[in-house]
Formats: structure tokens, C-alpha cells, sequence
């Protein structure tokens, strides 16, 4: 796995998982950064110690956090690194269990224990860098996490377990980060959360999230802003009309439908039926000019019928969702959905996995080929190959379409804004040139 050792004194944060973990991550560097220790991030060298930051929201992440314990665990037998610490959604969760079964793991974190590690690291624990982060996207964008923990009861979910209720930054608080992070070159924040439509109800006693949307369309720098993991049920309007009228907040949402069965959803404890799914869908774009909307959806989920997957079929064909993505349903333990019968073979799960997701692959390539000819606004993330790569206010980093410039023709620098004619489409790329 890993080979060459570098010099003393040296951190390797591993991150595993989501962009919430990312976070955690970049405030663990700062943190280390601030107290003198040389860090790196998921670097392909060794160093005197290993901090993983895992993953346990499904059975692959939980393998491959394990998997990834184990190697640093033998480099660890074989005097290759000198400390191994875990912290993390896994260690949160399996800790007891962990501790017995990977006792070369010098110690176990969870979620909420950064002051903890730092006790451990000898290092202080800096409440004054609270809202300061050393980044590691490239650094015209970085997330921004408004909330931690979630209190929706889905019955697959076992992010509770790991993460713990709904606790809510201020909304100061968050300008201030957003501040800072404008200040070391970022444009665009993407915000994140395990749910973003219950921010402000613990703290503010209402759902505060178009105050907060306001707040930071007024920061000064701060090009774009977009709305990842928005719960569907019970959607706060004012959201909606913060997107259409906020000149700052991209036209743009990620919003996790999990499913289009009403049997399904009830079952899935979700809140909301498909008839009210698909008022919200029409209502968003009917107020939010050529709004992208990004979903997800689970399937394989205990009981699911061939009857109530094309249901599923049936309704991402009539939404015509820009961006969707589908998991496969993992059988997690402390769940109310563990009560139930896991009786979907993985075989079934993979192929419907795979026919929702040719469904998603046609629909992405004609909503793309009416794209040609368009112009629109490119942010430029990085150059590969014989391309510059970026994206439009419709799509976010990694997860959605990328607009290719050829960079033998054309010179554009990473990080800025440049207006664009699309010249040609597949199924999740476009081709553009830059225009005067």
C-alpha cells in the first residue's frame, strides 16, 4: 500500500468517505498545522503518524475504512510508522469492537473528539481557529458544513448512530468562515450538512436556512453558493424563493428523493409521498428559472418489489432529473430497517442499480444535447491532459457534469470565470470554447 518513509515529525491525515469528512479532515490540519507539525494530506508516503479519518455509512465504506486500518496497522508492526490513530464516522460506531479487534490502533476516536486527539498528539487544542480551515480543494472552493448530526428517523440510516442530533452553526459563525475562506482565494462554497432544510431549528426555534442563504449572498467575493442534501420532506418555501431572487446562490440543488414507491417510502420512514415529491419538483421549477436538480435513490431496500422499482423507473423517467446518482441498499445494524428482512439478493440490487442508472445515462445525454449552442458561465477547476476542465452553476464538484475546453486551442486559467459556447455533448460531459 504505502512504501517510502519520509522524515520525523511528520502527520498523514487519511480521509475516507464524504466531503462532511473532508471537513473534519481540514480542521484537523489546522489544528496540527498551528501547533508545528508537518502535515500531509492522503499523501502516498509514510510518516511517523497515521490519522484515518473514516467512513461507516455503508458496507463498502466500512470495508474500506477497515481495510485501510489493517495496512497502516501492519506498517505499524513492521516499524514503518511509529502511532496509528483512528477517528471518524467508524470509530464513533464500532469502537468497543474496534479496540478488540485492531489493538495495534494506538487510540480510537469518534465524530466530536478532535480536542481529545489533540490531547493525545501533545498538542493544543486552538478554540481561536473555530471558523479558520487550511483547505485542501483547490482553493477556489471548499465546503462549508452548517450543521452537524441529523434528527430525521429514516429507517436505513444509520448516520444518527454515527453523528448524533442536529446541532447548528450560528449563522455569524458561518460568515465569518465564509469570510475566511473568500480571503485565501475561494469563490464558490458548496454547503453541507447530514440535512440542510432543518438548519437554525435548534438554535433559532425555525428553519433559518434563507436568513442564512441571505447572510452569505452579501458576503463580498463569494461567487457562488450551492445547496447540497436538503431534506424533501416538509421544504421550507422560503428556500425556494432565496434561490430563484439571490443573485449568489447558484440555481442549483441536491435534494435526496431515496424513492418513488409510496409503499417504499413509508417504509423507508421518509414523511412524504410520492404526489407531494412530485409538487415540490414541479414548484421549484416552475419559480426557479432552468434550476438543476440533483437527486438520489436507494434501491434494493427490504421488500422492494419488481412492481415498486418501476415505479421508480416510471417517475425518474417523468421528472427528468439533471444529475442522479443510486446507491444500493445496505443492511445496517441499529436501524429500524435491520428489523426487516434483507430478502433483495445483491445480484437483483446490481442490476436495478444499473437499469435506473441507464434510464438517468439517456436522459442526461438529450438534456445535454440541447445544451449545444448555449453559452454559459465556466468556473475552471484544473487542466488534464489536452483539456482545461470545469463546470457551470449547474453542477458541483466530482459528482455532476464537467465542461472540457481543449487547451491546445485555448488558454484558460484555473480558478476564474469564463463565458463559454457549448459546441458539442455526451451523456455527462460538454465541450465548450471560450468567447469573448
Amino acid at each position: 500500500m504505502k512504501t517510502k518513509k519520509i522524515d520525523q515529525d511528520t502527520v498523514n491525515v487519511v480521509t475516507l468517505g464524504c466531503s462532511k469528512n473532508l471537513v473534519d479532515s481540514e480542521n484537523i490540519i489546522t489544528q496540527l498545522n498551528h501547533n508545528d507539525f508537518a502535515v500531509q494530506h492522503n499523501s502516498n508516503e509514510l510518516a511517523d503518524i497515521i490519522i484515518v479519518n473514516t467512513c461507516g455509512f455503508i458496507d463498502l465504506a466500512k470495508e474500506e475504512s477497515i481495510n485501510t486500518i489493517l495496512a497502516y496497522a501492519e506498517e505499524k508492526k513492521e516499524g514503518n510508522i511509529e502511532k496509528l490513530y483512528v477517528t471518524g464516522c467508524l470509530s464513533q460506531r464500532y469502537k468497543d469492537d474496534l479496540e478488540k479487534e485492531i489493538p495495534e490502533v494506538d487510540a480510537y476516536f469518534g465524530t466530536m473528539e478532535l480536542p481529545g486527539l489533540m490531547a493525545t498528539l501533545e498538542a493544543d487544542y486552538k478554540h481561536e481557529l473555530i471558523g479558520e480551515r487550511d483547505i485542501s480543494t483547490p482553493r477556489h472552493y471548499a465546503y462549508l458544513k452548517i450543521s452537524e448530526g441529523c434528527n430525521r428517523k429514516c429507517s436505513f440510516c444509520a448516520i444518527p448512530l454515527m453523528r448524533g442530533g442536529h446541532v447548528s452553526k450560528t449563522i455569524e459563525a458561518l460568515v465569518d468562515e465564509a469570510k475566511n475562506l473568500v480571503k485565501i482565494g475561494v469563490k464558490e462554497v458548496m454547503l453541507i450538512a447530514q440535512e440542510l432544510t432543518y438548519y437554525g431549528l435548534d438554535i433559532y426555534k425555525k428553519r433559518a436556512l434563507a436568513e442564512l442563504l441571505q447572510a452569505l449572498n452579501d458576503v463580498e467575493g463569494l461567487e457562488w453558493i450551492r445547496l447540497h442534501y436538503a431534506y424533501p420532506s416538509k421544504f421550507p418555501k422560503d428556500v425556494i424563493n432565496a434561490i430563484a431572487t439571490l443573485p449568489h446562490v447558484n440555481n442549483y440543488l441536491d435534494i435526496p428523493l431515496q424513492h418513488a414507491s409510496d409503499s417504499v417510502l413509508k417504509r423507508m420512514k421518509r414523511q412524504i409521498t410520492v404526489a407531494e415529491t412530485r409538487s415540490l419538483i414541479q414548484e421549484l421549477r416552475n419559480k426557479v428559472d432552468h434550476i438543476a436538480i440533483r437527486t438520489t435513490m436507494l434501491v434494493g431496500f427490504p421488500g422492494e418489489t419488481e412492481e415498486e422499482f418501476q415505479e421508480l423507473c416510471d417517475f425518474v423517467k417523468e421528472m427528468r432529473f439533471d444529475r442522479l446518482g443510486v446507491f444500493r441498499y445496505s443492511h445496517e445494524e441499529n436501524t429500524s430497517a435491520h428489523e426487516l428482512k434483507d430478502d433483495v439478493p445483491d445480484e437483483v440490487k446490481i442490476d436495478r442499480s444499473n437499469r435506473l442508472m441507464e434510464i438517468q445515462r439517456d436522459i442526461s445525454f438529450q438534456l445535454n444535447q440541447e445544451k449545444i449552442g448555449q453559452h454559459c458561465k465556466v468556473l475552471i477547476d484544473r487542466k488534464e491532459g489536452q483539456y482545461f476542465i470545469g463546470r457551470t452553476e449547474y453542477d458541483s464538484v466530482e459528482v455532476d457534469n464537467e465542461v472540457l475546453i481543449d487547451a491546445t486551442a485555448h488558454f484558460v486559467r484555473i480558478g476564474d470565470f469564463v463565458d463559454c459556447k457549448i459546441t458539442d455533448a455526451e451523456e455527462y460531459d460538454l465541450y465548450a470554447e471560450p468567447v469573448a
